[in-house]
């Protein structure tokens, strides 16, 4: 494929189709086109001849008439989860060096598939940070993370039982919760407001906090300049939330036009997280016990309805898988197998490209640095042969990922 990894000073990347989530707004592809990238960040991209001439000794990389687009942006990431069952026992398990050198590899696995940037929303004892440091010191290799820390709780609320969360009761605690979250460097703030699939002794649609706790953690996060997502099923909570000022809802099981509806209005974000609701064969593998599975399996066709609800009323929805991002699953990883629920229900490819990269980009305020092949944003970029305008499927074939400049992955480099 012409050219090496690693990272070098200068180099134009050819023979590709360059397309972003700006399609879904107009624009369109760059056919023939070129990339140059000086150091981390893209310096030029447009027709190939017009880069060429602005980089004539560069060092060039082939992509072999390949689809060329923004790194994926995965908005809702456990790289610790442990769900009910022995699978996520083996995980409650470990100790805090197993469990760094265990996110560790999750943060690789999940670089390689194409995914350059994380939102972790709810991470064992803190150690997301110490991940997200040795990822920028370049001691390991894996995504951007953009991380909320512990997702806040009531007492025995949805997720309690685990590290990666934090028991608030009253709005004091709620408000000492969030800025202890941000004491230790969160970039958003994540809380529980109704129950959910994973809690034994909770229903989806179990209120979990009252609103003076919610517009606490709210009214303190956005003093401190942070965005807040929360965990939520029902309708009648989540319109409350939104009422507040709740900048993001994850999963949104049980939506009603109207309240999609007020979300589309307040500039309430939706991560729908549409796998988790049908993904037996990850439960399975997993061990989790038939409670759970009942209650996610059949959560699935209000599920959709809710995901239709909000793409009627115009809401933005963005990315996220909820399962780890990099997990084999139904012949690709999570994150691919989200995204093309997204597309198939609704969302079509051109909508779904940007739901996994400027619109998670804006979302986070990151646009100046990801969710588009643009000049000065990073090159994070990722290849592969089939058009993702035409099918969200073709993510399922990420055959290259650069991430700041540096090739991480090339498939084709030990070919003949």
């Amino acid at each position: 494929m012409g050219d090496e990894g690693g990272r070098a000073a200068e180099r134009v990347i050819l023979n590709c189709t360059v397309t972003d989530g700006r399609t879904a707004e107009g624009a369109e592809p760059i056919r023939d086109a070129a990339v140059l990238v000086r150091g981390e960040r893209i310096a030029a991209a447009g027709p190939r001849a017009e880069v060429l001439a602005r980089a004539p000794g560069a060092a060039r990389v082939d992509l072999g008439g390949a689809y060329l687009t923004p790194g994926l942006v995965n908005m809702h990431t456990h790289l610790s989860l442990s769900l009910p069952g022995p699978g996520g026992e083996g995980v409650k398990a470990l100790g805090p060096h197993d469990l760094a050198l265990y996110m560790a590899d999750g943060a690789r696995r999940t670089l390689h598939c194409g995914v350059t940037t994380v939102r972790c929303v709810a991470e064992k004892d803190h150690a997301d940070f110490a991940l997200r440091r040795a990822i920028e010191a370049g001691r390991v290799p894996g995504p951007r993370i953009h991380t909320a820390g512990r997702a806040l709780v009531c007492t025995g609320g949805h997720g309690h039982e685990g590290a990666d969360t934090l028991e608030c009761d009253g709005p004091e605690e709620f408000r000492r919760g969030v800025r202890a979250q941000i004491k230790a460097g969160a970039d958003l703030v994540k809380v529980m407001i109704s129950g959910g699939i994973a809690g034994e002794h909770e229903r989806i649609d179990t209120p979990q906090l009252f609103a003076d706790e919610m517009a606490a953690v709210i009214e303190t996060a956005h003093a401190w300049g942070r965005k807040v997502t929360a965990h939520a099923g029902p309708a009648p909570v989540i319109a409350e939330a939104v009422k507040l000022g709740l900048d993001c809802v994850e999963h949104g099981y049980q939506l009603t036009p109207d309240v999609a509806a007020a979300m589309a209005q307040q500039g309430t974000a939706l991560v729908p997280t549409l796998v988790v609701t049908r993904c037996k064969a990850f439960f399975d593998e997993l061990g989790v016990p038939a409670w759970m599975q009942e209650r996610s399996l059949g959560a699935g066709p209000r599920h959709l309805e809710s995901y239709a609800m909000a793409l009627a009323e115009g809401v933005t929805v963005l990315l996220g898988s909820d399962m780890p991002p990099f997990w084999s699953f139904e012949g690709t990883n999570a994150t691919v197998r989200e995204l093309e629920h997204m597309a198939e229900n609704g969302l079509g490819p051109a909508g779904a490209l940007r739901a996994a990269t400027l619109g998670p980009a804006r979302w986070l305020g990151a646009e100046a640095d990801v969710g588009a092949v643009e000049p000065g944003r990073y090159a994070d970029l990722i290849a592969m042969d089939d058009d993702p305008l035409a099918s969200a499927s073709a993510f399922r074939g990420v055959r290259w990922v650069m991430k700041g400049g540096e090739i991480v992955r090339d498939d084709t480099a030990s070919r003949p």
